[in-house]
């Protein structure tokens, strides 16, 4: 999985766990397809029990839910999002890249989005396009794996909250940056229309 479906054989994985190539056919008749979508399936299986049992262990509120949610993925192995949209979904069967790109909505995004969600039910933040930030999200937080070790000044998880902090004060406090509000910031008004007071 590290290295991504183009890049790894079929004699790779039999390698790696002490056998022939040709016995793997015995258990995963499918061949190296059907064994990366069944190893991405149990990985996203176990991303989405792990992140939904950390946000429910988490205190009610966005803060501690996103902190739940930032201290799950960082504390797992990276998953490569880009490489897997870029480089393995097109090299798989249209039909086994849907049904990834489905159980990746369903595993990592929806939790998240659902967070959010939630946090605007709850008057903590305005309502914005929640599925698009849920992805933003989970990628920034992805990409602090990306950080070399001699640049992190405590921890992973440390850098993730900071990074949950500065997005949680920036939606609930911020401008609303959506293109109407563009529009509307930069049409002059009509003082003919103004009403003071």
């Amino acid at each position: 999985m590290a290295r991504g479906y183009a890049a790894v054989t079929l004699r790779d994985i039999a390698s790696s766990v002490g056998i022939k190539h040709t016995s793997l056919y015995h258990h995963v008749p499918g061949g190296k397809e059907e064994l990366f979508v069944e190893v991405f399936e149990r990985g996203l299986e176990r991303h989405r029990t792990g992140l939904r049992r950390s946000v429910d262990q988490a205190a009610p509120g966005l803060r501690t839910r996103l902190y739940a949610v930032s201290d799950w993925f960082l504390t797992q192995s990276p998953m490569d999002l880009v490489r897997m949209t870029q480089s393995d979904m097109p090299a798989l069967s249209v039909a086994a890249a849907m049904r990834l790109e489905r159980l990746v909505y369903e595993s990592i995004l929806v939790p998240v989005e659902s967070i959010l969600t939630e946090a605007h039910r709850a008057g903590e933040i305005p309502e914005r396009e929640f599925g698009l930030i849920a992805g933003g999200l989970v990628g920034m937080v992805q990409s602090l794996f990306a950080v070399p070790e001699y640049a992190i000044p405590s921890t992973r998880c440390d850098m993730g909250r900071r990074l949950m902090d500065v997005f949680i004060d920036g939606i609930a406090g911020g401008r609303d940056h959506s293109p109407s509000a563009s529009a509307r910031a930069t049409t002059p008004t009509d003082p003919t229309t103004t009403r003071n007071g």
